[in-house]
């Protein structure tokens, strides 16, 4: 059994995955693959692009941390609220998806119109293109923690011109 094979331990491994060396889950933990987690991290920014916040949940746990902060559910739910209050046209593109269970990261592209500040810049509606690059730590199929950078220079960029 390969490590990359789907692997549903809720009780007890067979001894045959345990003798062929395949990692193991933690007691009462689901091991995904990365296909799985793929698959999972697809819903989830198709929840967001068509702002399905009551199946948030579904992705999303409770305690989730962003950037090093501890939000939560509700403060996660509310960033992207209030992201999407301030840029109408926001959608999330997924350009790169790479995945090492349990982490997934991702390069996601953005072409939108911010109604007036973004990232402390004067956009006032004008249409910027930028990416984000995003890692995403997963525990049982939930997104537990999220570390993510925004290419401000390249919005500065576009401003200028």
């Amino acid at each position: 059994m390969g490590q990359d094979h789907f692997i549903r331990a809720i009780s007890s491994t067979p001894r045959a995955a345990l003798a062929a060396g395949t990692p193991q889950p933690r007691p009462g933990s689901v091991a995904v693959t990365k296909t799985d987690l793929c698959d999972v991290y697809r819903g989830y920014i198709d929840c967001l692009n068509r702002q399905d916040w009551p199946r948030l949940g579904q992705f999303v746990d409770e305690n989730v941390s962003h950037n090093g902060r501890q939000i939560g559910l509700s403060g996660y739910r509310a960033m992207l609220e209030k992201d999407f209050r301030e840029i109408p046209d926001l959608r999330f593109n997924i350009e790169l998806l790479i995945s090492d269970a349990p982490y997934v990261a991702s390069r996601l592209a953005f072409d939108c119109s911010p109604r007036a500040k973004f990232l402390g810049l004067d956009v006032n509606g004008k249409r910027v293109s930028f990416t984000e690059n995003v890692f995403y730590e997963f525990r049982l199929d939930k997104i537990v923690r999220v570390w993510s950078v925004i290419d401000k220079a390249a919005i500065e960029s576009q401003l200028r011109n």
